[in-house]
């Protein structure tokens, strides 16, 4: 099919919702089990009618329209979310470098991308998904300029001869994934003898998600910066400029400047702070677009004189059934740390012992990091699972043989319930009190340690 205009196009598009996958297939795609990308080339070949193909241009190039066809889902909260991030085109290590952003491969493929959002459930079969929506999207301003932003990143890693050092955390809304079955998807790069996985750039699973609950569930979102203040400063710059004023001061002398109500024993307080001084005063941080756009999330760490943190740090409960079942590449802590930012506020008492703004760090954990000490972390309680866990009564209640803080300095591995008799089963049937991942306080203590006191 040929299109004259984007209004044709989208009108086309749009007669594709309410329909299953079953129901638009005329070439049995859905009959070859597991067939990578089916869905897509069913829209593509069945729906608009043009043969499936890698060509550098967009889909649709007369209007530089891309076609997308992208999953969400339901949570167990009724909440929508992007079931993966968006997989856009591979990079060309070799040629990318030669190019600027408005000339680059991402900008010819992407600029304009015509998503067609379908609802992925796991008890039902793929043909019975549906099609839910479809919108032709095009970047609002402000995300444009961290887009820019992060192409460059991306772009400078593979000019400093850093292609195999790539990550998705090293970026806010445009990733650079790996594309490839496994590690033998490597390619060569121009400024370094080492092969780098093969990448495709991405939008990030939170940004999809924030777009899926903009389109199905008309949710808002409120801006902190403006595409003004995007051009000429980074994420990271704008928030360490709104923080600073703020340095060395109480929660209670931060909420007087702020002219909020606080309650410092409130576990909302800080969360409270943060929107305030953001200018967003009442937005929950998850509604704030930079933040849920980038998959940012904030961690308040308290300090005590020596510049210790008073304790370590707590992420989400673990699944240890999921443990067993997960490769690597697919497990949660892993691409837990690949994709999430912690905005790090820290506190610490002063020689009066009181708690005092010291100020923010904004991170994710190095690449090197993740794939030895968090893999080799994840390998020891597999096989500790697989071997049987050994529950001990202790004197100060039931130890676990899961490997200690000193395994590797970086995360651990401990209880984290209501109280003690808040338990999930193990796959070997035994009872343990709910358990978390931590990250050790002497590791945030090295993550924290290049503030100013």
């Amino acid at each position: 099919m040929y299109f004259n205009s984007e209004n044709e196009l989208i009108i086309k598009a749009k007669e594709a919702r309410g329909k299953t996958f079953k129901e638009i297939d005329k070439f049995n795609r859905l009959s070859k089990k597991g067939a990578t990308g089916a869905l897509g080339n069913i829209i593509e070949e069945s729906f608009f009618g043009y043969e499936v193909n890698s060509k550098a241009e967009a889909d649709f190039s007369n209007l530089g329209v891309e076609l997308k066809v992208t999953p969400f889902k339901q949570n167990k909260n009724k909440t929508l979310s992007a079931k993966e991030r968006l997989v856009l085109n591979i990079i060309n290590y070799m040629d990318e470098v030669h190019n600027d952003f408005w000339s680059s491969s991402f900008w010819k493929k992407n600029e304009k991308l015509l998503l067609m959002f379908y609802e992925w459930k796991p008890e039902i079969d793929r043909g019975d998904y549906k099609i839910i929506e479809t919108i032709l999207f095009t970047f609002p301003e402000e995300d444009l300029e961290i887009i820019k932003k992060d192409w460059e990143f991306i772009v400078n890693k593979i000019r400093a001869g850093e292609a195999h050092n790539l990550s998705e955390g090293d970026t806010q809304y445009l990733g650079a994934c790996t594309k490839g079955a496994n590690k033998n998807s490597l390619r060569a790069q121009p400024y370094s003898d080492e092969l780098a996985m093969q990448r495709a750039y991405s939008l990030k699973q939170s940004y999809m998600t924030t777009l899926v609950r903009q389109v199905i569930s008309n949710e808002k979102l409120v801006q902190f910066a403006s595409a003004d203040e995007l051009k000429e400063k980074t994420l990271e710059q704008l928030l360490k400029e709104r923080f600073e004023p703020y340095t060395g001061m109480t929660m209670m002398e931060m909420a007087n400047k702020l002219n909020i109500k606080i309650n410092p024993k409130n576990r909302a307080v800080v969360a409270n702070l943060i929107s305030a001084l953001l200018g967003v005063k009442g937005t929950k941080l998850d509604n704030i677009a930079e933040f849920a756009k980038a998959n940012i999330q904030f961690k308040t760490v308290r300090l005590k004189q020596n510049g210790k943190p008073k304790e370590s740090m707590s992420f989400v409960n673990i699944d240890f059934n999921e443990i067993l079942e997960e490769t690597w590449e697919d497990s949660f802590i892993r691409n837990y740390f690949l994709e999430t930012q912690i905005l790090f506020v820290v506190f610490q008492f002063d020689e009066e012992d009181i708690l005092r703004f010291k100020g923010i760090k904004l991170w994710h954990m190095p690449l090197q990091t993740i794939e030895n000490e968090v893999f080799n972390y994840w390998s020891e309680i597999r096989k500790v699972l697989k071997d049987g866990v050994v529950l001990t009564k202790t004197s100060k209640g039931v130890e676990n043989n899961f490997p200690k803080s000193n395994f590797n300095g970086v995360l651990h591995v401990r209880p984290k319930g209501a109280d003690a008799n808040d338990k999930v089963q193990l796959p070997d049937g035994q009872w343990i009190t709910k358990q978390c991942y931590w990250l050790n306080a002497s590791y945030i203590a090295e993550i924290v340690s290049s503030l100013e006191v």
